[in-house]
């Protein structure tokens, strides 16, 4: 691939597909080779190797065969289009460039096409393929626990009844403690006693309220309101029926914990996107949340309807690898 010249020549030639420049230094009276990168490198840092290499050297340039100084913000690729001199101190030399060997950008792209082109093939005989099986693998997945939570959901509900119940009945008793407890303090102040004398004795009930409300914090770690403290209520009676009755609640939030990421994990998997496919071309799109896994996956509609969209997915990437070749 190299030119052979007699010492005290620059020659040129290609190592691995990158140009490797052979300059004689002039301090050292001796052959030093440059192996340079026609892209990312630049004339002036070819200058600066050779300045780096032989501190002999006061002035280098690269100038056309013309005499026009070769900027050195130039890349060497562009340096190596055409034959130049290259002038170290009082010496000049005349460098010929094989330009059959050059790497030029235009290989470059064309070897990214070539790239793009394979993987477009790796793409439409297996990601396909995989993506069907993933699918199908995360579809059988879902039923499964869907079977599995199906009873727990059940016995869960009628524990929600009952504890609905029991919260509803409380905050009506209460209410009808308060009540009574205006019906007494009416019937003291007004009729069995005065206000001067009742006025210490309502004092008193306000400020007992407060401590209980204050003890309440004290022992829940949690501000007293009537929200609140009904839904700790709720919670206290479907735990303690729940134990009661042996259902596992903890298993059931397992079970919804899992059967949520597996429905995030098939959205994901079924977006347009990830299909690259457009938005309005697949009917599979359609969103799912934790709310809607009361009804089972019919595995083998979904299997049918992605068969069909890889086949047209098919045939677009047969038509683009045509018009590539």
């Amino acid at each position: 691939m190299g030119f052979s010249t007699a010492d005290g020549e620059v020659t040129v030639e290609y190592h691995k597909g990158l140009p490797k420049i052979t300059v004689p230094l002039p301090s050292r009276k001796e052959q030093c080779s440059f192996v340079l990168k026609p892209i990312t490198n630049t004339v002036g840092d070819f200058l600066e190797m050779l300045k780096k290499e032989d501190k002999g050297i006061d002035r280098v340039v690269c100038k056309s065969m013309d005499g026009t100084r070769i900027a050195s913000s130039n890349t060497i690729e562009i340096l190596l289009d055409e034959d130049f001199k290259l002038v170290i101190n009082d010496s000049s030399y005349n460098v010929n460039t094989p330009k059959n060997e050059r790497l030029t950008s235009e290989g470059v792209q064309s070897l990214a096409d070539v790239k793009n082109l394979v993987n477009r093939l790796y793409q439409a005989l297996h990601v396909d393929e995989h993506q069907l099986t993933k699918e199908k693998e995360l579809a059988t997945q879902m039923e499964t626990l869907m079977q599995e939570i199906q009873p727990l959901e059940d016995k869960k509900l009628e524990l929600e009844m009952v504890a609905q119940k029991k919260s509803n009945w409380l905050a009506w008793a209460g209410l009808g403690l308060m009540s009574v407890q205006f019906g007494i303090l009416a019937r003291l102040t007004w009729w069995e006693y005065s206000w001067d004398i009742m006025e210490p004795v309502t004092y008193f009930v306000t400020y007992g309220t407060a401590i209980a409300c204050y003890a309440y914090f004290v022992l829940t770690k949690e501000e007293y309101i009537l929200a609140d403290v009904k839904n700790r209520q709720h919670l206290l009676t479907l735990h303690k029926k729940a134990k009661k009755q042996g259902v596992d609640l903890d298993r059931y939030n397992y079970l919804k914990d899992e059967l949520y990421k597996v429905e995030y994990k098939l959205k994901k998997l079924r977006n347009p996107l990830k299909l690259r496919l457009p938005t309005n071309a697949t009917a599979r799109t359609a969103p799912t949340s934790p709310e809607t896994t009361t009804s089972s996956v019919d595995a083998t509609k979904v299997l049918t309807s992605q068969q069909q969209q890889q086949a047209q997915k098919t045939s677009e990437t047969t038509k683009v690898i045509d018009k590539k070749l």
